[in-house]
């Protein structure tokens, strides 16, 4: 596995790996809060636009299996792996470069609203919840909360 910059003609990629990892696999979600919070694929188009700004690396091993978006404003923004593919390090990885790449530019501080999946990933790299910060999604409360990590 490697990770480097995502290019700009993977967005379709990205949106179906997001899709994917939001809606199959193990979850702490429900089947009505998947469909909420991603009701169908998002087209190449709209994820284009979503990652704009962001600096997205991903990890590749036959293929895409996992991604990391980070804005300038230190936000971590996108964090996801294929199922099959959890628990194998990607998302280490992916943000080991992230950090670092954070750290080189002295940002002070990353943050982030973590789903109740992405929560214990966080906390494991030294992440602090701030607070919860239920969102409610077409009718869906999905619980998360805001955390940030002091690099300074």
């Amino acid at each position: 596995m490697w990770v480097r910059d995502a290019l700009a003609h993977e967005a379709g990629t990205l949106a179906q790996l997001f899709w994917r990892a939001v809606r199959e696999g193990h979850s702490p979600y429900d089947e009505a809060a998947r469909a909420a919070w991603a009701p169908e694929c998002p087209t190449a188009e709209d994820f284009a636009a979503r990652l704009t700004g962001l600096e997205t690396l991903v990890a590749e091993q036959d293929g895409l299996i996992g991604f990391m978006s980070l804005g300038s404003d230190g936000y971590l923004d996108l964090a996801f792996v294929l199922p099959d593919h959890r628990g194998t390090g990607v998302a280490d990885r992916l943000y080991s470069v992230l950090e670092g790449r954070a750290r080189a530019r002295r940002q002070p501080r990353l943050t982030t609203h973590a789903s109740l999946m992405a929560q214990p990933f966080f906390t494991r790299h030294g992440w602090q919840v701030l607070a919860p910060d239920p969102v409610m999604r077409r009718g869906v409360l999905l619980d998360r909360t805001v955390m940030e990590k002091r690099l300074n």
